[in-house]
Order: structure tokens, then sequence, then C-alpha cells
């Protein structure tokens, strides 16, 4: 038996970046832990937009039906524990080192060492959820060799698929979406896609594998979608979350779980296009998909008037597309510096920006005159909001 170091020790350790990932190691580890621990319904989320939103729709609409729930996402906006919400809560700190505490000693100092972070982590919210009815597990960003996709599945979701981590996925719709599809096991529900090659690849690895496809635009019962959407609406949700709720919902009308539409007023979607403050909206996407729904959710918030956007990008984006993509809705850019060595070079950002033809400057802070979109990725939203420019 290992004697384990703290969970917050332990993991502050680990790498967050591979260049190489070992695709067994997860495998083989699971395997070890599989005899150890119970087994709830699982649904995996795969997709390159909405997997967060999407999964945290279900776990709500399944909490507020009476059913025990868990949600297991990436990354975290502050704290670690945002990762695995159980039963409309944050997991514990406390209930963190007891799974911890259980995973280590099972898989030993070697395998736990070896593990990545998502490896670990992926295994330990296992652990952490298990005595519950179902686990909503989100992909990271592939599928097919996910350290998510070691679990047999009920229902694998697939979220709209757009370019986003070619240096892992590939660098075509094809590939990527071949990549996240390839994880699904008995049946699949594939949502509302911007690229029609997704639904083929659907098709394809469906009937070779033998599972069930259901395509979101074929199924949906159109009485339904104009409830959710009047309730989206209502809520002041822009049409890309509507689509993840129309997604959500079809996904547990195939496993036949309980759920009541008017629970979508109680979901706090917070960091997708979340208003933080009356003139603040916040939003964790970072490609240009995301790009393309915030650009439609901000005509549908404020028409023609401008926003100031507060913004910065890793080095691995297409910020420059973002950017030519955004600009005719935003009046300049305040670039927020991020922690991470993967953040873009700041001079190589503005010179971008100077191309484009954008006013920008640094950020220092917002003021009550004019309204802002907080957007870029996880590590922008944490950065604004550990300014200390908001008490929440």
């Amino acid at each position: 038996m290992s004697t384990s170091p703290t969970f917050q020790s332990f993991i502050t350790n680990k790498p967050l970046y591979y260049k190489e990932i070992d695709h067994e190691r997860v495998h083989i580890a699971y395997n070890i832990l599989k005899p150890h621990i119970q087994k709830p319904m699982i649904i995996h989320i795969v997709g390159t937009n909405g997997k967060g939103s999407t999964g945290r729709i279900m776990a709500i609409l399944l909490h507020a039906s009476g059913k025990r729930v868990g949600h297991f996402s990436s990354p975290h906006i502050i704290k670690f524990n945002e990762r695995i919400w159980i039963d409309g809560e944050d997991v514990s700190d406390n209930s963190l080192e007891k799974a911890h505490a259980k995973l280590y000693p099972i898989l030993g100092q070697k395998m736990s060492e070896a593990l990545s972070y998502f490896e670990y982590t992926t295994l330990l919210a296992l652990v952490a959820m298990e005595e519950l009815d179902i686990i909503i597990l989100e992909a990271g960003l592939g599928g097919e060799f996910d350290a998510t996709n070691v679990v047999e599945k009920a229902l694998s979701v697939i979220t709209p698929i757009g370019l986003d981590h070619q240096d892992f996925l590939g660098d075509t719709i094809k590939s990527i979406a071949r990549t996240k599809i390839n994880s699904i096991d008995k049946q699949v529900i594939v949502g509302i896609q911007p690229n029609i090659k997704v639904y083929n690849i659907a098709r394809d690895i469906s009937q070779k594998k033998g599972a069930k496809l259901y395509i979101l635009e074929d199924c949906y019962n159109k009485s339904q979608a104009q409830k959710i959407e009047a309730i989206t609406k209502e809520i002041g949700w822009s049409h890309y979350l509507y689509e993840n709720a129309l997604l959500a919902i079809n996904a547990l009308d195939i496993l036949k779980l309980p759920y009541n539409i008017i629970d979508l007023k109680s979901v706090k979607l917070f960091g997708r296009f979340y208003s933080i403050l009356p003139n603040v909206i916040i939003d964790v996407g970072h490609n240009l998909l995301a790009t393309g729904a915030i650009v439609n959710a901000l005509e549908q918030k404020f028409g023609d008037k401008k926003v100031v956007l507060v913004y910065n990008s890793l080095d691995d984006k297409d910020y420059s597309a973002i950017l030519e993509k955004l600009k005719k809705h935003i009046k300049r850019v305040e670039i927020i510096s991020i922690d991470t060595p993967r953040a873009v070079e700041v001079t190589q950002l503005q010179a971008q920006l100077e191309r484009l033809s954008i006013e920008f400057k640094i950020f220092e802070n917002i003021n009550n005159y004019e309204n802002y979109l907080v957007f870029g990725s996880f590590y922008v939203v944490e950065a604004f909001i550990k300014k200390d420019l908001l008490q929440i």
C-alpha cells in the first residue's frame, strides 16, 4: 500500500501539458481501478464547443428531478473543485482528499505519478462520484484518445465540432470529427453541426460500430423545441445556448430520464455569455467556432452597438481570424495579461490588431459607461475576475 501525499500537493506538481501522451496508460490504470469502484450510468460529452453548458444543463435538470448526478468538466476558472459538480455543488476539499486517498493506493505510487494531470483527475472524478445515479463526463480536448474514453457509456453526446487543438487532433474537420466520434459505444446523439461533413462521419462510424445514431436536427420534437426556445429567450440566453439546451434535453429523452423543462430557469451557466455585471459579459470560448456563436449572441443582445473586448489568447489559437470575425462588433480591444507560458507574445497580438486596424490598449479597469465582453479563454476570464475589480 502506498501512502498518498495530500491531493493539493500531489496535483500541483503534475504538469498540465505533455507534448506526447501514452494513450494506453490511462486504460491500464482504469482496469486496475475498475474492480474497486461502483459504476453509475455515464453520459459522455464530446465536441469542440458547448460541452460544458450542455453537460451542466443535463446535470441541473436531472438533479431537480431527484436523481443523484455528477458533472465532470474542464478546465476550471478559479478553483479545481469546479471540475467535479455533485448534486448541485462543487465538490468539497474534504471529498477530494477522500477520493484521492482511495485512488492513490489502488493505483500505487508509480502509476499515480506516471498519469497526466487530466488522466489522474478523470479517474479521481470517477471515484468521487461513484455512489451517484448518473455521471456526465465531459471529454477534454479529444475523444477516441481522451482519458474520459476509458469508461462504458450509456450515451455519447456530440456537440458542435470545429477546428481546435490541431496539434493533437489533426488539421481538418474530417480528422478532428473522426477522432472525437470514434469514442462512441452503444448509441450517440449528434447536435447541430456547422459542418455537414460531421454528420457523414457520424453515420459511417455508427454503422461500423453498430451504434444507434440520432441526429438532433432529424429527431427533435418541434413543439418541445418551441417551449425550450421560449424559456431560453425569457432567461436571456443566446441562440447557441438554446441549441445546447435542445441537445441536452433530447439526450435525456433518449435515455428516458426524468426532467421538467421549466427547470431550465434555474440553470446558471457561469462563464458562458454570462452577465457578471450589468455592463460586463464573460465567456470562456477560445476558438473560431465559439467566436461565431459570440458574434450571433452580440448581435442578438446589442444589435449594432459596439462593445469593448477584454482579450488575450493562447499561442496555438487563430487569434487573427478570431479578431477579424469580431472586428465590426468591437470599439477597441483591451489586452489583459494571462498567467500561462502558452500565452501569445503581446507584441504579436498587437501587430495583428494593428494589421486589422483595431484600436487597442492594455487593460487597466472597467468603467460604468461602456459595455464589455471578456473573451479569449478560461485564462482570460480567470485573470479578469482575479483583478479584484469584482466581488463575486
